[in-house]
């Protein structure tokens, strides 16, 4: 189960509709991606990272991406997400090794 931070709760907005893409790595990571027209009709994203226990690693909303579609916001939200995972997951193993 996810712990949402702050970040989201502020995105967060059910009347809203939005697209969302979750998924799993291989390490048990967990990316959740989502994208929305604001009422105004701009483009805005929520990036959440999330360790195989639940916590967050890393949340990050952007309020407007402008000239992006929903589409292509999520495609490089999803590139983002997994690049901030593999961070993470590399940082965690540094630690780990005493480096």
């Amino acid at each position: 189960m996810r712990v949402r931070g702050d970040v989201y709760w502020t995105w967060a907005d059910p009347t809203l509709h939005q697209r969302t893409h979750d998924e799993t790595l291989e390490d048990g990571t967990y990316i959740d991606v989502q994208v929305r027209l604001s009422r105004t009709g701009g483009t805005q994203m929520f990036i959440g990272v999330y360790a195989p226990a639940g916590m967050a690693l890393h949340e990050e909303a952007f309020d407007s991406r402008p000239g992006e579609s929903m589409t292509r916001a999520m495609a490089w939200g999803v590139g983002y997400a997994r690049k901030l995972a593999t961070k993470s997951h590399e940082a965690d193993a540094l630690a780990a090794s005493g480096r």
